[in-house]
């Protein structure tokens, strides 16, 4: 169970364990604002990045399976990140290895499989509408498990974040073809992965209680794509034993636009975001920074739609100005200040 997140007033933990004083109140109140605020940006930078990673995704979809694309992803994902693994060792107590093989579980193999397997079983609209629902539920997740807690203000503010999600993606003209056809089985599956998602987010966030989001971010992603290789790449070992047929990873027959998709989605989609969020929620509220989520869903099917030559109608424009009054509603309105453990 999550627990909630670190109250103490006047101190905090550090990675060694040892208490120390905070800065006098003026100084930790200036830099509680300017911290409060970068996270945010962090955050919505992060949404904008992950926005643009289905249009990656999908040409690298045109040539090869689905689980071939996310461990190649990853496996960019990981090189990207190791120089910080390299500058960045910290040890882990048992428990805390044991919350962050579930992180890496949940937030890597199990979310992308779930979530690019049901992309491929439903539509662009279907999947992005479902979500448009994510900051809702990341706030009512952060409410129950993290100790969380949002004013009617806020809760209005999420909603019509999601509307806006929802007119984005229905605002433009798409051409319907017979094999973009929802089905439940698809739907299912993204629904699925966000509450791993949700999962992934709350556990990171109550790890980097004593960790910092570079280090929890960094082993969550190359523990994930330890995971995603065992999974992708077992049956191929095992192959010659059980007599199965297997096809192996695709390499020599991929076009440079596939390579440089993967490079992108996995380098910048993928371990920049992660970066990006882990360090953001670190600084602000969970539940507050999930409207940014909504960004994703918006710019990628702006993105879908612009780059078919097709064009964007009015609902879409209002949707745009609902998630982007939304986040700057959230991110302006004075909460009641909470103390922060800040780990450098």
């Amino acid at each position: 169970m999550i627990g909630n997140e670190i109250r103490h007033s006047g101190l905090c933990e550090p990675n060694n364990g040892m208490p120390f004083n905070n800065r006098d109140s003026r100084s930790n109140h200036g830099g509680s604002h300017r911290f409060r605020f970068l996270g945010y940006g962090a955050c919505a930078l992060a949404g904008a990045l992950w926005g643009t990673g289905f249009y990656w995704g999908r040409l690298a979809l045109n040539e090869m399976s689905v689980e071939h694309m996310v461990l190649y992803r990853f496996l960019f994902a990981s090189l990207g990140i190791l120089p910080v693994v390299l500058r960045n060792r910290e040890r882990l107590t048992p428990a805390e290895m044991r919350l962050l093989l579930l992180i890496a579980a949940f937030g890597v193999p199990i979310q992308f499989l779930l979530q690019f397997h049901g992309l491929v079983l439903t539509t662009v609209s279907h999947a992005s509408l479902m979500v448009g629902a994510m900051p809702v539920l990341l706030a009512a997740a952060a409410a129950i498990f993290a100790g969380e807690s949002l004013g009617w203000f806020e809760w209005l503010a999420l909603c019509a974040s999601t509307v806006g999600a929802a007119l984005v993606v229905l605002g433009g003209s798409r051409v319907t073809t017979g094999r973009e056809t929802p089905t439940l089985t698809g739907d299912f599956l993204v629904i699925l992965s966000l509450f791993t998602a949700l999962a992934w987010i709350l556990w990171s966030k109550k790890l980097m209680e004593s960790h910092s989001p570079r280090v929890v971010t960094a082993y969550t992603i190359l523990s994930g794509t330890v995971m995603l290789s065992v999974v992708v790449l077992g049956p191929w070992v095992i192959s010659p034993i059980t007599h199965i047929r297997v096809a192996g990873l695709p390499f020599a027959h991929l076009s440079t636009t596939a390579w440089i998709a993967l490079a992108i989605s996995g380098v910048l989609c993928t371990a920049t975001t992660t970066l990006l969020w882990n360090w953001g929620i670190h600084h602000v509220p969970a539940s507050r920074a999930g409207v940014f989520l909504n960004i994703e869903p918006a710019l990628g099917s702006i993105l879908g739609v612009e780059l078919l030559g097709e064009k964007l109608g009015p609902y879409a424009w209002l949707g745009g100005a609902l998630i982007l009054a939304a986040a700057i509603a959230l991110t302006t309105r004075g909460n009641k200040p909470q103390p922060e453990a800040i780990l450098e």
